[in-house]
């Protein structure tokens, strides 16, 4: 009997050392635990202050205020912020008494909340109280992924703390508001009520719109105004009845919600126009104000360009005419680039870079990449020499066969004159007297000209193969275009642009352009180019871009020159011209030009090009 005490004792004296055991290690299991938790939160918030400045969508304005892009935000979607002030009381409310009644009676975590979830889920209830606060809702948003799993809830609950410390309870409510996702790629509360309602102004919004998007963060695939299964229609009433039993609306109010018809907006679809137009005002944005591109995009600015709604839709519609283009190659499709510029004002108005225009493509309008041929000769031969006041359009120039050095320079046709006027040997593109003439007037004059029309040549083009626009880089439609604009408009240069104004998410104004001009060249020279270029078009090489209005102009057009190819291959056709309003330059070619991938058409498709686009942008 004493032997059986004995080992009864023992057998209590172990079950006590193991309870004891498992105490100490369940006790600093806890104290690691909270440890983790305190630690965790205040290391990840520290260790990434970006993730509290919000990220907020720019858009992108026509000139006439059509939106022409919601920029996204980088895996993201779209988000326009507001503060507390700007949104109705009944709007901040409905979201507490919905998604956390007591977030200001808790430090990030509700634990009753939490209980009475655990409780909801294991009776199987309704889930119209969620277990998680706005806080922790806010800090998985922020920093975490949606896994369900325990080390998951740890940290959502450890950064929901650290965020309690750091932040007030109005910031953290308004952050979250304004983070929360609300269906169909929109972030906010702003970006849904604009969306699903057409509101700009939060507190135009009624009571049935308030219990709609309060209706969306528990489920925003499915509850969104939009869903066609009505489940969101069944979530607004429960949403609904929270509000009045919370005492934020009267009966009167619920009822009279509760029969109201989802419409959605009746607003103008943003036009999917002016990819590469965007892209080049995007770029000049980032330069005239010394911020990156990022963050113009994600900073909530508002960009007004230049761009001419009615002028890019008809240049957009003409280039997907494929009868307009030359053949394709045998593995590349022709390419072409177009650069539209108001010579009154220096906006560009219209822009493309490529025939299949898309945000981040290759901009060929505004690349310096290609060969402009004769289109150069206004720029570095004939208006020097108008400039310089040795020669006029009725001087005779030679048109014979001539030898500089090693540069012997021939005749398109092998034909040659004898002598031509200048009038003439532009009009007809001659290439004798454009050399001639160049050399006459000096090459270091000749490239200061083009550098007062906005073409700075490097010392590699200081050769007299420019006459016939043979240039070591290349040069851009937009260029070209911006250099003829001061023959348009008497002279004068104004750079051409497509940013009028920034404005920030505040509606400050950070930029606006500010019109300078300068008198380049002298009327003289402009209006007697201006009289030859007009030659070119009703009597020269350029007829195919004649309009029912005036158009002065020149075309371009450089060979491939490859041993075991058509002499009539060729790598670039350009037409650049202008009417009494707008200046433009058009320019056709293969990305890659080959034996393979060659065009046989000459230059008058591209003044066919510019006349189609200009016809239907004028409304001719």
């Amino acid at each position: 009997m004493i032997g059986f005490h004995v080992i009864a004792k023992k057998k209590l004296l172990k079950v006590g050392y193991s309870a004891f055991d498992l105490a100490v290690i369940g006790t600093l299991l806890a104290l690691a635990g909270l440890f983790y938790v305190y630690v965790y939160g205040q290391t990840i918030v520290s260790r990434h202050p970006e993730k509290l400045v919000m990220q907020e969508s720019s858009i992108v304005l026509a000139s006439d205020g059509t939106t022409l892009r919601k920029i996204p935000l980088p895996e993201s979607g779209y988000r326009k912020t507001a503060k507390l002030e700007e949104m109705p009381k009944l709007l901040v409310d409905t979201f507490l008494a919905v998604e956390d009644r007591r977030f200001y009676l808790h430090q990030g975590l509700d634990y009753k909340g939490i209980g009475r979830a655990l409780l909801n889920n294991t009776l199987q209830m309704r889930v119209s109280e969620g277990g998680s606060s706005i806080t922790q809702q806010l800090a998985r948003n922020l920093y975490l992924n949606r896994e369900q799993t325990l080390l998951r809830k740890l940290n959502e609950a450890s950064i929901a703390l650290a965020l309690e410390k750091r932040l007030s309870k109005r910031d953290i409510l308004e952050m979250y508001l304004n983070q929360i996702y609300m269906g169909e790629g929109q972030y906010g509360v702003k970006a849904a009520a604009e969306h699903y309602f057409g509101i700009t102004n939060l507190k135009d919004l009624d009571i049935m719109q308030i219990a709609s998007l309060a209706a969306i963060p528990k489920g925003p695939s499915i509850y969104h105004p939009g869903d066609p299964d009505g489940f969101s229609v069944k979530r607004r009433g429960l949403v609904l009845s929270v509000m009045r039993q919370q005492g934020l609306i009267t009966q009167k109010e619920m009822a009279t919600a509760l029969q109201q018809e989802y419409h959605p907006p009746a607003t103008v679809k943003e036009k999917r126009i002016g990819a590469s137009y965007i892209d080049a005002a995007l770029e000049e944005a980032a330069r005239v104000t010394g911020k990156s591109k990022e963050e113009l995009q994600t900073g909530g600015y508002t960009i007004v360009t230049g761009l001419n709604t009615g002028a890019q839709q008809a240049l957009e519609e003409t280039f997907s005419n494929p009868d307009l283009f030359p053949p394709n190659g045998k593995d590349q499709q022709v390419e072409a680039a177009m650069a539209i510029i108001d010579h009154r004002t220096g906006e560009v108005v219209a822009l493309t870079g490529g025939r299949n225009p898309a945000p981040g493509r290759l901009n060929r309008a505004v690349a310096d990449a290609r060969q402009p041929g004769s289109a150069f000769k206004p720029i570095i031969d004939y208006g020097p020499a108008l400039e310089s006041g040795m020669f006029t359009p009725e001087s005779l120039l030679p048109d014979r066969k001539a030898a500089y050095g090693s540069y012997r320079p021939e005749n398109l046709n092998g034909v040659y004159r004898g002598q031509v006027t200048m009038k003439t040997a532009l009009q007809q593109s001659i290439n004798a007297p454009a050399v001639w003439l160049l050399k006459q007037v000096g090459i270091s004059k000749a490239t200061a000209f083009a550098a007062k029309l906005g073409i700075e040549l490097p010392k590699e083009d200081r050769n007299l193969s420019i006459a016939l626009g043979g240039l070591h880089a290349g040069i851009s439609p937009l260029k070209m275009a911006q250099a003829y604009n001061v023959f348009a408009s008497g002279g004068v240069f104004r750079e051409a642009h497509m940013v009028r104004l920034i404005k920030d998410s505040k509606g400050k104004v950070v930029y606006e352009y500010v019109p300078r001009q300068r008198q380049a060249i002298s009327p003289a020279t402009a209006e007697r180019m201006t009289a030859m270029l007009r030659s070119v078009v009703y009597e020269g090489t350029g007829k195919k871009a004649r309009l029912n209005r005036p158009v002065a102009g020149k075309t371009g057009t450089t060979q491939l020159d490859l041993p075991g190819v058509s002499r009539k291959a060729n790598r670039d056709l350009w037409f650049v011209g202008y009417t009494s309003e707008w200046t433009a330059a058009v320019w056709m070619g293969f990305d890659r030009t080959d034996q393979n991938n060659y065009m046989t058409e000459g230059s008058g498709k591209a003044a066919a090009l510019f006349a189609a686009v200009m016809r239907k942008a004028f409304k001719e």
